[in-house]
This record gives C-alpha cells, sequence and structure tokens, in this order.
C-alpha cells in the first residue's frame, strides 16, 4: 500500500515535470513570430544566425517564460502556505487582500521614484512589496482574532484588497509620466517585459524561500493535523507562524513587485495537486505545488498571448477562467 502511493507521488511528480518543459518550449515556440523546434536548438546550440530570432528567443520569450515557470510556482505554494495556516481551502494571497497591498506600495514608490526619474531595481520593488503584503497581513491577522468564521475572514481580506487596489488605481490614474503610465498593464497582472535581470533576482529569492519552506515540511505536517499534535510532536507553533507569514509574504511580494497581482492561481493549483496526489503530506505537497503552479501560470500565459493575437490579455483574465470553476467547486464540496 505505503509502494503504491508513493509510485502514484513519483508519477504525479514526473508528470508535472514533463509538462512544465513542454509548456516552456511551447511559451518560447508559439507567438505572432513562429520559432520551430529545430531554429530554437540550433540558437541554443550557437549555431542560429538569424539574428532576429535570436533576440526575440533569447531577450523576450525565454526570459518570460522563466519568469512565469519561477513566479507561477512561488504563487501556488504561497497559497498553500496561506490554505495550511489559516486552515481554510480557499485563503490565497489574491483574496485576502495581500496582492493588492503589495501591488499598492510597488504602484506608490513607482510613481514616487520614476516622477524624479529615480530608477527603480527590482531589489526596491520586492522590498516594497513585501511591506505591502506584510501590512495587508497584520491586518487580516487582526481581524482573524476578531471574527470567529473563516467565510467572514476571507470577506475582511476581499474588503482590504478592494481598498488597496482603488488606492492604486487612484495613484495610477493620476500618473503623467510616460513610464508610469505603464502601471496600467502592470497593475492588471502581466508577464511582459521580464529581462533576464528580473529573472535572476526573483530565481534567487524564490529559491531560498522555497528551500526554507521545504525543510518545513515535517512541522508543518504536524501542524495541519491539529495544534495539541504539534505541540505534543515538539513545534514551537508561534515561531512557525512567524515563519509561514514570513515566507507567504516573500513569495507573494516578489509576484507581485515583477508581474503584479494574479487572482485564483494560489488557490486553484495547490486543490488540484492536492486531488492529483490524494494526499496533503508536505514532503510531497510543497514541490508538486511549486510545479502545478508552474504549468497553470505556463498554461495561462500563453493563452493570454495567443487568444486575441496581436492583443495580449491580461494575465488574471485568463487565470480566473481557469481558476474560478475550481474554486466554486472547492466551496461546493464543503
Amino acid at each position: 500500500m505505503q509502494e503504491n502511493k508513493k509510485n502514484r507521488y513519483m508519477t504525479v511528480f514526473l508528470l508535472l515535470g514533463i509538462c512544465t518543459a513542454v509548456f516552456v518550449i511551447l511559451n518560447i515556440c508559439i507567438g505572432s513570430v513562429r520559432i520551430t523546434l529545430p531554429d530554437m536548438i540550433k540558437i541554443f546550440a550557437g549555431s542560429g544566425d538569424d539574428e532576429t530570432l535570436k533576440k526575440i528567443l533569447v531577450d523576450i520569450r525565454f526570459p518570460r517564460a522563466v519568469a512565469v515557470l519561477i513566479l507561477g510556482g512561488a504563487l501556488s505554494l504561497a497559497g498553500y502556505l496561506l490554505q495550511t495556516f489559516f486552515n481554510n481551502p480557499i485563503a490565497g494571497p489574491f483574496v485576502l487582500g495581500i496582492s493588492s497591498g503589495a501591488k499598492m506600495v510597488v504602484a506608490l514608490i513607482m510613481v514616487f521614484l520614476l516622477g524624479r526619474s529615480v530608477r527603480v531595481t527590482s531589489g526596491t520593488m520586492i522590498f516594497g512589496a513585501f511591506i505591502g503584503a506584510m501590512l495587508s497581513m497584520g491586518f487580516v491577522l487582526l481581524l482573524s482574532n476578531r471574527v470567529s468564521s473563516m467565510s467572514m475572514l476571507v470577506v475582511s481580506g476581499v474588503m482590504i484588497g478592494y481598498i488597496c487596489s482603488a488606492i492604486t488605481e487612484l495613484v495610477v490614474t493620476f500618473a503623467d509620466d510616460a513610464d508610469i503610465v505603464n502601471l496600467h498593464n502592470w497593475s492588471r497582472g502581466s508577464f511582459s517585459g521580464m529581462t533576464w535581470e528580473n529573472v535572476e533576482v526573483m530565481a534567487v529569492v524564490v529559491f531560498m524561500t522555497f528551500l526554507a519552506v521545504f525543510l518545513m515540511s515535517k512541522p508543518l505536517d504536524a501542524y495541519r493535523l491539529g495544534d495539541a499534535y504539534a505541540r505534543n510532536a515538539g513545534v514551537n507553533i508561534r515561531l512557525l507562524r512567524v515563519c509561514i507569514v514570513i515566507f507567504s509574504s516573500i513569495l507573494s511580494a516578489c509576484i507581485v513587485a515583477f508581474a503584479g497581482p494574479i487572482s485564483f492561481v494560489g488557490i486553484a493549483a495547490p486543490h488540484l495537486i492536492k486531488r492529483l496526489l490524494h494526499t496533503a503530506d508536505p514532503i510531497w505537497m510543497i514541490p508538486s505545488c511549486f510545479l502545478g503552479g508552474s504549468v497553470f501560470c505556463l498554461l495561462c500565459d500563453l493563452l493570454a498571448r495567443t487568444m486575441l493575437a496581436p492583443t495580449e490579455l491580461s494575465i488574471s483574465t485568463v487565470t480566473a477562467i481557469f481558476g474560478a470553476p475550481v474554486v466554486l467547486w472547492v466551496v461546493a464540496k464543503r
């Protein structure tokens, strides 16, 4: 029995890895300019002689695909952590207003600095988004002590999100600078304009956070079985909760800083993975959630770019189409 379970976990993990690789290739090859698989191999091997294709692949599509892979996985993992923390199946960075808080602070920083012709670095954006995420998380935690039901906590998070989004829209609307106007696309969620510099920063931040979360697998497993069980297992519950809040906020901040707020991935992906694995064991859920979120976002980004080409849809529009039915299914099952 135990051997069958392990085989199932390994099979799901392998399938997710294959799907991730396939969707990365599709995201690189499909677009307004088609790049064939042989052309892609030639360019990566250094033998391609078409400079236009090389620039499109190496400087535009490949960094974007890698960014979607990293940030999609981070978003799914942040959702899993928040669902574990609040013991609520529809908790996520977008629903609880954490993404909106991060978006608000990043927008304020960009308007303030760009309006004064000051270059905004990736580190500054992540730090600003982290502050915003922590502020929103702080409000959610304060409300969690005052509301008795989890449904009211979600409603409170949605209200916090609306307030932060309203402030962001107000700031963006009255921005005059040409660079700041681009905030409109970012504020709706978009992976466009990713550079290798962005990818390097997000890869370091997300990898370090992922590693820290994975090392928390055993305490998380005990925590999800209840406070009493976790205490008897020797888990420092207060420290674990602080770590969950910080790591989920870092992941949410990284996503918002580079791609803006993206809806439903943080809720839908963990549930789909749990359904595939038939387990909630963190040691399997954490890496599988990351890959599942990557596959989900790679598919949605591909559709966002190609469905109405040359017009590019907001990534949140596509994730909502696929993610909202999953959320409704989760609510209906409770």
